[in-house]
């Protein structure tokens, strides 16, 4: 059985004092046994938020990473930074980055072949765009993406992986995917993982939602056969909101 995993991405959110005062609140809560726990601060606030989860289940992510170990990159973190640092996760390709910042699929894949070099658990995300979904082109967008940012992999490498499938269209709008919508989508990346490598490695792959999950829409979407998690934004700037869905998936094991 997948163990759940529910990760907060924190975004360009919050000052010091906040960070450390949500970190605090996460990792000194009476966490539930069989979930597992991720943040994901700004990156000038790793190190604090470092300190405060330290002895506790909760594990810290970077929100991105450069390829390259090293060199004149101005403003970025490599892969090996974020692991001096203690980090245990790395988000790569989230929607926003896509988006804003031209983060494309072969530029995922090599930070994702870096990351797991480096020990770290990738989180990948994928989703369509509004107009993509009702030109009903979410399927191949969504294998599109996989295929791209998951490029070279062998299937013990794609059993390391964590997948968060985010539709654009619900992330931060307060729409989300109903919990059939989201299903049908993670089952078809369970299927195409299987046909790309093989059933043993497949299985094993988390694949978590992403996209204005609430506590009060989390138990409903994390009780589906194929959603193993989740990767939570605004709800997660609150240890109240971000514990209750924690608190929601183990609910549903």
């Amino acid at each position: 059985m997948r163990t759940p995993f529910i990760a907060g991405n924190w975004k360009m959110n919050l000052d010091r004092t906040g960070a450390v005062a949500l970190s605090k609140a996460i990792a000194q809560a009476t966490l539930p046994e069989g979930v597992e726990v991720g943040i994901c601060p700004p990156t000038v606030y790793l190190g604090d938020c470092l300190a405060e989860t330290d002895g506790s289940p909760v594990g810290v992510g970077g929100q991105d990473m450069h390829f390259e170990p090293n060199g004149a990159f101005t403003g970025e973190t490599s892969g090996d930074m974020l692991v001096d640092i203690g980090c245990r996760y790395v988000i790569l390709g989230h929607s926003e980055r896509r988006q804003f910042f031209g983060e494309t699929d072969a530029s995922v894949n090599k930070k994702l072949m870096v990351a797991l070099e480096k020990g770290l658990i990738p989180i990948v995300c994928v989703g369509e765009l509004l107009e993509q979904r009702e030109a009903g082109q979410t399927q191949q967008v969504v294998q599109e993406q996989v295929e791209g940012s998951l490029a070279g992999l062998t299937p013990e490498q794609v059993a390391q992986i964590v997948i968060a499938y985010e539709p654009v269209w619900a992330i931060g709008t307060g729409k989300v995917a109903t919990p059939e919508q989201a299903e049908e989508v993670h089952a078809d990346l369970r299927s195409l993982l299987e046909s790309r490598y093989n059933t043993e490695s497949s299985s094993k792959v988390r694949i978590q939602y992403g996209g204005s999950v609430k506590p009060g829409n989390a138990e409903e979407l994390l009780a589906q056969p194929n959603i193993d998690g989740a990767l939570v934004g605004g709800a997660s700037l609150q240890a109240e909101s971000f514990l209750a869905i924690i608190e929601a998936a183990q609910a549903t094991r």
